[in-house]
């Protein structure tokens, strides 16, 4: 007769505590294979391998709620399933991690009189870095076959030998990166970011990449704070520039306006600025006809048009007081899912109070 164990003998096999124990009972997760006389619970040897793989999928990160469902399930699919889900999760911590880190290591070689406004900067930064990198990396994990998204906007742009650029607030500066001997020969570029954004990065990578650039290609980095009219004060002494690029600063710029219209003193005559941001996306149409198709209420969908309308529209006419000409371009993606998990999660961060 296959002896019994107690709880503690379980948890001390298993490397648990016997209060987890009592947890994953009370879970629905670990039942008693049966009690004593006095009513102690006992376990047999299949009780200490289910044991065991709460154990296993803890430690990779499953909630007790997730384990129990992938216990009763217990189809292959089912563990396959939920081990790649778990390692999109767990790969997207990582990232995360990695970015605060990097961002704090940046500020400690900063300076060494640091205090709480510091630590708010890393904060700022990092969720306005990572906001945009985080829909980089989900257009390139999307738009297999598709050509980068940088590319595409640096393509687009049409740079000429010769150019003059001033690039407002290029961060990580991917435009550039992601182009680097694909810039037009001559070209001399000019970046403005602030110390503590992604732009520290880059400010080292240009000289260590410098020699790999075209012939006669230059890029220079100034560590200046845009809302500063000194700053600008600054830029206007330079000169002017046939290109201005001005990329995904509506969400950091207090006023964007300001810099719209400072920017439009420095572009030359025959030069233009590109600004990107308010668009109305064609998500919209894509997820309004899902969500009507299972009889849903997508009027919310609606709201959201409207939104992205009036902000469009509140930009051309701002743009219209500086410019003699705006143009709206548009560049279209094609976007691929083998997953509807996948489509569901875009969803939910699309429409974030919608869950």
């Amino acid at each position: 007769m296959e002896k019994k164990m107690t709880s503690g003998e379980m948890a001390k096999k298993a490397g648990v505590s016997q209060k987890a124990i009592r947890l994953y009972d009370e879970k629905g997760l670990l039942k008693p294979t049966e009690y004593s006389e006095g009513n102690y619970r006992l376990y047999d040897a299949a009780a200490l391998q289910i044991l065991e793989k709460i154990v296993a999928l803890k430690q990779i990160g499953f909630s007790l709620e997730e384990i129990r469902d992938n216990l009763k399930s217990g189809e292959a699919s089912d563990i396959k399933s939920a081990l790649e889900i778990q390692l999109r999760k767990m790969e997207e911590k990582k990232y995360q991690l990695e970015k605060i880190t990097d961002a704090i290591k940046r500020t400690l070689a900063r300076k060494d009189n640091l205090d709480w406004d510091d630590v708010a900067g890393i904060v700022q930064y990092v969720n306005a870095d990572q906001s945009a990198d985080e829909r980089h990396w989900d257009a390139l994990k999307h738009t297999s076959g598709e050509l980068d998204w940088y590319v595409r906007i640096f393509r687009s742009l049409e740079i000429k030998e010769g150019s003059r650029v001033l690039d407002l607030g290029c961060g990580y500066a991917k435009l550039w990166r992601n182009n680097w001997t694909e810039i037009p020969k001559g070209t001399k570029i000019t970046g403005y970011d602030i110390h503590g954004s992604w732009a520290d990065d880059f400010a080292k990578f240009i000289p260590e990449n410098k020699e790999t650039l075209p012939e006669d290609v230059s890029i220079e980095f100034e560590f200046e704070d845009l809302e500063d009219e000194k700053t600008w004060e600054k830029i206007d002494a330079t000169g002017v520039y046939d290109l201005v690029v001005a990329h995904y600063l509506d969400s950091e710029i207090k006023d964007i306006e300001a810099i719209v219209a400072h920017a439009s003193s420095v572009v030359s005559e025959d030069g233009y600025f590109s600004l990107n941001g308010a668009n109305v996306a064609k998500w919209n149409k894509y997820f309004k006809e899902a969500i009507e198709a299972v009889g849903v209420d997508a009027s919310f969908i609606d709201e959201k048009i409207a939104k992205q309308t009036e902000k469009r529209n509140q930009y051309i006419a701002m743009m219209e007081k500086y410019f003699a000409r705006v143009e709206s371009v548009i560049l279209p993606n094609v976007w691929h899912y083998t997953e509807a998990g996948e489509i569901v999660e875009k969803m939910k961060d699309y429409y974030k109070d919608q869950e």
